[in-house]
């Protein structure tokens, strides 16, 4: 099987090493192929030079073909069985068109709640959409979603084995959709220290809620990426996963990438079917579902329950359950295998 990674131009390097989320599935969609036995072309120029060495590489856009030209024939000649790409590209008449010559199938995963697709990017079988939840397949039900976990993978992150950790750390944007603030609240009513890791992407948000974020028993940290990252999630006793009432979750990274650490998890969530939802279970966090007219501070305290249940569990199992749940090999299967 021939598989085509397609990237797409973005601010973040492919894979990236920090933040990035549809370019770290990406990755791990190649990562995973190539382990179950695939043959994988990395598609595109943004794909870092320096993978040359160890992966095929060819930096040309199915958008920017011309038809009819040596590049297209030349594309088409290689035998693709599958591209995988950004969820936008299927409804992108220019690449459609050459996808279309190629004569192959294509999967995407719905990273973002708001896209609206063509009516005919999706027929469930040669064309194929993956929602991550509950939620998220029915906002796009009229494209058959494919229910999937997502998971995400970055250069030099693998998880070392699971420990006990200490702290509480929340990671991701900080901003007013993510809601960490809460998280801050929540640890202030347990008396612990939580470390707050993700680049700033809304400065009046922190300005708004200054008291909190830069309260004594708060560390910022910054943005980490590769081992550091790593490390980070595998050390903290408890993942804290926040969001603000109206937004919705795509396919958070941050739900694979603790597991797979060890790192048990507390969410808050507002509703049922969020990717929160689809991606835990009893084993492995503590969810405090909190109605969306509650006020910041009893969803904080419903959230800091949530931790002191969390931090009972066992990092092991945690570990050993997230790998199998967040496998990218069992993952490209899913994606690259059509349903009828």
């Amino acid at each position: 099987m021939l598989v085509g990674v397609c990237d797409f131009p973005g601010s973040y390097a492919f894979p990236p090493a920090g933040y990035g989320g549809i370019e770290r599935w990406l990755w791990a969609v190649a990562v995973g192929a190539r382990a179950a036995g695939a043959d994988v072309h990395l598609l595109g120029p943004g794909w870092l030079t320096d993978l040359e060495n160890d992966w095929v590489r060819k930096p040309v856009r199915l958008e920017d073909l011309t038809p009819g030209t040596l590049a297209e024939r030349e594309l088409r000649d290689s035998g693709y069985d599958l591209l995988v790409v950004g969820h936008e590209y299927p409804s992108l008449p220019a690449w459609a068109r050459t996808w279309g010559e190629l004569d192959c199938d294509v999967a995407t995963f719905q990273h973002s709640p708001v896209f609206q697709h063509g009516p005919a990017a999706f027929d469930g079988r040669r064309s194929r959409l993956y929602c991550y939840s509950p939620e998220m397949t029915e906002r796009y039900a009229e494209h058959q979603p494919i229910p999937e976990l997502a998971v995400h993978l970055g250069l030099d992150e693998e998880e070392p084995s699971a420990v006990a950790g200490t702290d509480l750390i929340w990671l991701g944007r900080i901003d007013e959709d993510k809601a960490p603030h809460i998280a801050a609240r929540a640890a202030q009513i347990l008396g612990r220290h939580i470390r707050i890791i993700g680049p700033v992407f809304d400065e009046t948000y922190v300005r708004n809620h200054e008291r909190l974020l830069t309260a004594d028993h708060v560390k910022w940290v910054g943005e980490l990426g590769g081992p550091a990252k790593t490390a980070a999630i595998a050390e903290a006793s408890v993942f804290v996963y926040t969001y603000a009432r109206p937004y919705v979750e795509a396919g958070a990274a941050v739900f694979g990438e603790s597991l797979r650490a060890g790192t048990p998890m507390a969410a808050l969530t507002w509703r049922e079917g969020t990717c929160a939802q689809a991606a835990l279970c009893d084993e492995t966090d503590a969810v405090a579902v909190v109605a969306p007219e509650e006020d910041d501070e009893t969803a904080a305290q419903r959230l800091a329950v949530a931790i002191e249940k969390a931090e009972n569990l066992d990092h092991r199992r945690v570990q050993a359950v997230g790998m199998q749940r967040f496998d990218p090999v069992r993952h490209f299967q899913a994606m690259g295998t059509r349903s009828c």
